[in-house]
């Protein structure tokens, strides 16, 4: 073998060396980005047996976001304070709405997670009744309303989303979850509360509330 042919070899065998190195030299150097947060959407309204996909995505401190599956190590749950099941969920996040009512999704990876709401309304709704229709409370008091559906068959007081009309009446407010009418110091007068399902958009009776000094 000739003296080129030999030094052609031996060039070629030291820059498959010099790759090899600076490959794994790469692989060294660049360090897969960390988890740093988890966002899990979307929280939405839907009906009894009706499904909905949550999906959860991860933030990186490297600034990049990421959709991640369940491969990815996402633990999905779901909890609600009714007393009863409101919804299920599957490991790959699919939420089935089982009763009326509100529940929390949670999407964890490791000691990071994320949540959504998921708002259960009644199928085959056809009208909503709330009470007290009348009443009258003092100043610094609270009053709690209930919401029936289809004539008084099934309660969905935590399905709907309460309003609440004030007009220039000030210091009162509602919880637009659970139907909570709270009053501080103000000025005395009549408020108007209001229900609503989110799904189909059908509204309930008015009631009336009378706010005494």
């Amino acid at each position: 073998m000739s003296k080129n042919k030999r030094k052609l070899q031996l060039l070629a065998t030291l820059a498959i060396i010099f790759l090899l190195a600076f490959s794994l030299s790469c692989k060294g150097f660049f360090v897969n980005p960390t988890l740093t947060g988890v966002q899990v959407g979307p929280t939405a309204s839907i009906q009894q047996s009706k499904t909905i996909q949550e999906s959860a995505t991860g933030t990186y401190d490297d600034g990049t976001t990421k959709t991640l599956s369940s491969g990815s190590g996402v633990v999905w749950s779901i909890a609600d304070s009714e007393g009863s099941s409101v919804a299920t969920i599957s490991d790959t996040g699919l939420v089935t709405g089982t009763s009326p009512g509100q529940a929390t999704v949670t999407g964890a990876v490791g000691t990071l997670s994320g949540t959504s709401t998921i708002t259960v309304t009644l199928a085959n709704l056809t009208s909503i009744q709330i009470t007290p229709v009348t009443q009258t409370i003092t100043s610094g008091q609270t009053q709690q309303y209930a919401a029936m559906a289809n004539g008084g068959t099934t309660v969905i007081t935590n399905s709907v989303l309460w309003t609440l009309n004030a007009g220039s009446v000030t210091g009162v407010s509602i919880d637009q979850v659970a139907g909570v009418v709270s009053t501080t110091s103000g000025d005395g007068g009549t408020v108007t509360i209001q229900a609503e399902d989110q799904t189909t958009g059908l509204l309930s009776n008015v009631a009336t509330l009378n706010i005494t000094q």
